[in-house]
Formats: C-alpha cells, sequence, structure tokens
C-alpha cells in the first residue's frame, strides 16, 4: 500500500491512511504518506474509511483485504453506501472468488442485481474506467438515511 499511497500523493491528490492504534508500531516504521488517522480498532477503521472514500479497489491479498472486501459489498447491498467497489483482478487472482459470487447468484444467495455491486478488470485503468461508468445499486435492504448514526438514535431499543 506505501507504493500506491505514495503515487497517488505524487500525482497530487490527497492521501488518508487509516489504522487501528494496536498496528502502529508494527505497520508505521518509517515516514508516513499524506494524513494519517489513528483509530481505536479494525470497526472503526472501516466506518471511517467508508466515510472518506469515493470507492473502493482491493488488490490481491489476504484475508484482511477479503473482509474489508466483502464488507464493503455487503454494505452496498444493505445501503450503507453507494459507492464503487472494484477488484484488480491481477493475473486472475480473484478469478476463484469471482466464481464463488457467481456460484452464489446461481443457488439464489445473492439476487441477480446484487452482482453487479462488484466491478473487476486486470488492469488500474479498465478498473478506473468501470468505476467511473458505475451505475450504484438501488436494491438495497435499507435506504442509505436509515443507516446514518442520528437516524438510529431516534429509533426505539425495546
Amino acid at each position: 500500500m506505501g507504493l500506491i499511497s505514495q503515487k497517488v500523493f505524487d500525482g497530487g491528490c490527497h492521501v488518508i491512511g487509516v489504522i487501528p492504534k494496536a498496528l502502529v508500531p508494527l505497520e508505521i516504521s518509517g515516514e508516513s504518506i499524506g494524513e494519517v488517522r489513528i483509530v481505536s480498532d479494525m470497526h472503526e477503521r472501516k466506518a471511517l474509511m467508508e466515510k472518506e472514500a469515493d470507492a473502493f479497489i482491493a488488490l490481491p491479498g489476504g484475508y484482511g483485504t477479503m473482509e474489508e472486501l466483502l464488507e464493503m459489498i455487503t454494505w452496498s447491498q444493505l445501503g450503507i453506501h453507494n459507492k464503487p467497489v472494484g477488484l484488480l483482478n491481477v493475473e486472475g487472482y480473484y478469478n476463484n472468488l469471482l466464481a464463488l459470487f457467481d456460484n452464489g447468484v446461481e443457488e439464489g444467495f445473492i439476487k441477480t442485481s446484487a452482482k453487479h455491486i462488484i466491478l473487476s478488470a486486470s488492469t488500474a485503468k479498465e478498473l478506473l474506467v468501470k468505476m467511473e461508468l458505475y451505475t450504484p445499486f438501488n436494491d438495497h435492504v435499507a435506504p442509505r438515511e436509515s443507516w446514518q448514526t442520528e437516524q438510529l438514535a431516534s429509533y426505539p431499543t425495546e
């Protein structure tokens, strides 16, 4: 992520890194790029990233990357956000995951309309074009406004 952050920063864009306090000594070893926001935990990290981001892109990665990717897909399906979610599918890294999503649609666990939440491309340029043309998913479980903190505070708890 450091190399990507540096390229984005060098291109004149604002870079925000969001890291849980427990990971600071493990992840930040030198000079940071752009703005770094330290949060209490992973839940707060994802909420802040969702608030600040215009879109989400997952590069090839491990469990953490996949967990965050799936959460952003789920949040789109629920109506928490309406931002594009992209997979940079370098050398087919995510082919099996995409096939799993297709299987979920075929088996009826994923709505056909929800399949289009995730955008995929093998190059960054192609993925960015798809993301710019993205039409937000509209078959949400609940409207975005119902997920806002202020709105939730007014609902009865009993």
